[in-house]
């Protein structure tokens, strides 16, 4: 059993809720470093591992800077995420640029930053040689459709019905049109999985690119400076979860990189990785309060939060773990569903929860939300979003993002009484 800890209690809660409104999120900065630092001791023995936090999972640049002293590069899709990790000091090789149906002047600014560049389509080459040059090392994207053994899930999709990533055929060709134009650097990625908790499929994926960079190196006649694992390794959820093992899944893809990069003498071979989840999933909570309870044909609680503060649930049916502050210890003697205000009934954050009995006034923590929570909010039925904060290694509570204002949702709108 994965028991759910806070690192705060409900008097704590309550007395910054008196200075922040809930619902507000807020993340605990000494678990986001032991989740980096156990990562890198993890893969301790990969040369110059790095992990590059997606900045699309929780695009906070305060929390960017802890990750960066943690020895963390970002993984950029976009314009403002590659403006955000400028702002924090993240640039050159320290950013990966991985992004599909990308815009040209995205592609100019990563080239200007001297990001690793991953090309998701062979389309794409000539876009990225005319609007921003071609760069000193690239990277591919590889999509193995119908060839792997453990597929893809409702976060990613199956890779033959995905839209990421390249054939082999169209690989190949990629890095023979780059070698032409004189690319020395050359990367190899996938992604398969997200949110997984099997440690083989991870496995899987170092396995199929060492195969990859070993024939492409012969067959090519080129060398390879870094595969990229992508992200994709899962958090427990639920209690009944088990976590995964880093240190596991290290090990097999040491054992497969000493008989397939070391024993064709193709070392050292970095890898790299963009786990996101992992390092601030666990370490990010939305607090919110019961403002309504309703009985009809079931028992309803009705939180001052919605879909709008965090879509998982409501999107993907997703668990997130829920306690119920100061009632910890009685007993979860109570059915409900667990829904928000909007007009939209798969608002909800869980349906048929045990709970202990609640009334209005209680305040609930979503657990398991610092990655994709904030990030995947929303303004739809004009709910503006929530403050972050940052509960800071000494203790003491920062603010790290106001709650938006009617104000702010009317600022971009041309309107005049």
């Amino acid at each position: 059993m994965n028991i759910k800890k806070l690192p705060f209690n409900k008097k704590q809660i309550e007395n910054i809720a008196k200075v922040y409104p809930t619902p507000f999120y807020i993340y605990d900065e000494k678990e986001i470093r032991n989740s980096a630092r156990n990562l890198y001791k993890a893969f301790g023995w990969v040369p110059e591992f790095k992990n590059y936090f997606p900045v699309k999972s929780c695009p906070n640049p305060h929390l960017l800077k802890i990750l960066r002293e943690e020895g963390m590069g970002t993984d950029c899709s976009s314009m403002p995420e590659l403006v955000m990790s400028e702002k924090v000091g993240i640039v050159g090789n320290e950013i990966m640029f991985s992004s599909n149906n990308t815009a040209y002047h995205e592609f100019a600014k990563a080239y200007t930053l001297g990001a690793f560049i991953n090309l998701d389509d062979i389309t794409h080459l000539p876009i990225l040689e005319e609007y921003a040059g071609i760069p000193d090392a690239i990277c591919f994207r590889y999509n193995p459709g119908s060839l792997r053994k453990h597929h893809g899930n409702v976060f990613i999709g199956e890779p033959k019905d995905a839209k990421f990533g390249m054939t082999k055929e169209q690989l190949i060709k990629a890095y023979k049109i780059m070698k032409r134009k004189g690319v020395k650097r050359f990367g190899l990625h996938a992604m398969i999985v997200a949110s997984e908790l099997n440690p083989d499929a991870l496995i899987e994926t170092a396995d199929m690119l060492f195969d990859l960079v070993v024939e492409f190196s012969e067959r090519l006649g080129i060398r390879f400076e870094f595969i990229d694992l992508g992200g994709g390794i899962g958090i427990p959820y639920k209690p009944t979860d088990k976590p995964v093992d880093l240190y596991f899944i290290s090990g097999e893809i040491k054992k497969l990189y000493d008989l397939k990069i070391k024993k064709n003498r193709l070392d050292p071979l970095r890898i790299v990785m963009e786990n996101g989840r992992l390092v601030m999933g666990p370490n990010g909570y939305l607090i919110t309060k019961v403002i309504h309870t309703k009985s009809i044909y079931k028992n309803y609680l009705g939180l001052d939060a919605s879909m709008a503060n965090l879509m998982r649930p409501g999107m993907y049916g997703s668990y997130h773990h829920i306690t119920v502050l100061g009632k910890e210890s009685e007993p979860k003697s109570f059915l409900y569903d667990v829904v928000g205000s909007l007009c939209e009934n798969n608002d909800k954050f869980a349906i048929d929860r045990k709970l202990p009995r609640v009334e209005v006034g209680d305040i609930m923590v979503m657990h398991d939300a610092g990655a994709y929570g904030y990030a995947m909010g929303f303004n739809f039925n004009a709910k503006l979003r929530s403050a972050e904060l940052l509960r800071k290694e000494s203790g003491g509570v920062e603010l790290i993002r106001r709650a938006e204002t009617i104000d702010d949702y009317f600022a971009t709108l041309n309107f005049y009484e």
